[in-house]
């Protein structure tokens, strides 16, 4: 008489994690709760940047990545947006250069000191306006110097020079609802956005055109995530219709945009 296996087997059954001891981590860290879906944070191989809570404006914290331990409250800040600061990118190509997307609706690139802060800093290198709604969505070019992509609850997608804080490319007309969130590809040739209207797309910004589109990606109405991989694929997060937690991975490359 056979039995059937109850227990699915997995080779991480019996893996477990240690927690990191407290002198490890980074605390009293005052977290930012404005109201956006993002990870509030970015990291390099030199520093840890975090969004905070700040009164009349917003700012976020740039720490060594050897400051662990308890984070005094007075220690300074990035602080020279006028609302709450929604999203922030290191640039890849210069461990020192941030840039943060913003609810006044513009987008700023700052120059870190080689050693951190030791005083606040309110002057950023540029500032780059063109979205008339808050910025929630940066994303720096991973091949091209001082290229910045940002994109605002005005539904438009902007693509910068930061050295001459103009734009290069402006896409008003690709999205019909708020973006979620944007990806590039390895190359940085086109970008892939996941958009509240439940659809993925990979865009070709130097065109300007709509290189494949995926309808109902996730059905359900809460807010999911697309990302390019190394291989071209596209990978997402979202719900289904009776909000279950949904994993999907895509090949644009294949007929219809369909499951890879």
């Amino acid at each position: 008489m056979s039995f059937r296996k109850v227990v699915r087997q997995s080779k991480f059954r019996h893996v477990f994690g240690q927690p990191v001891k407290n002198d490890q981590c980074y605390e009293d860290i005052r977290v930012s709760r404005v109201t956006w879906d993002s990870t509030f944070c970015a990291v390099n191989p030199k520093f840890l940047a975090v969004i905070v809570e700040a009164s009349g404006g917003g700012a976020f914290l740039v720490l060594p990545l050897s400051k662990t331990g308890r984070i005094d409250k007075a220690y300074p800040t990035v602080c020279g947006h006028t609302g709450p600061v929604l999203d922030i990118d290191w640039c890849p190509h210069n461990d020192e250069v941030i840039a943060s997307g913003s609810e006044d609706c513009t987008v700023m690139v700052w120059q870190i000191p080689e050693n951190g802060l030791t005083s606040p800093l309110t002057e950023p290198v540029v500032v780059l306006e063109g979205h008339t709604k808050r910025v929630g969505i940066i994303a720096w070019h991973p091949t091209a110097r001082n290229v910045l992509l940002s994109a605002g609850c005005d539904n438009v997608v902007l693509i910068w020079n930061v050295g001459t804080a103009e734009e290069l490319y402006r896409l008003d007309s690709l999205h019909p609802d708020l973006i979620y969130n944007v990806s590039w590809n390895h190359n940085g040739s086109l970008f892939c956005s996941a958009c509240k209207d439940k659809s993925v797309r990979i865009i070709d910004p130097r065109r300007g055109t709509l290189m494949a589109e995926r309808e109902k990606a996730h059905e359900g109405a809460r807010p999911m995530r697309a990302i390019f991989l190394a291989d071209g694929k596209v990978f997402t997060t979202g719900f289904s219709r009776m909000s279950e937690r949904q994993l999907a991975l895509w090949d644009p490359g294949a007929r219809r945009f369909c499951l890879a």
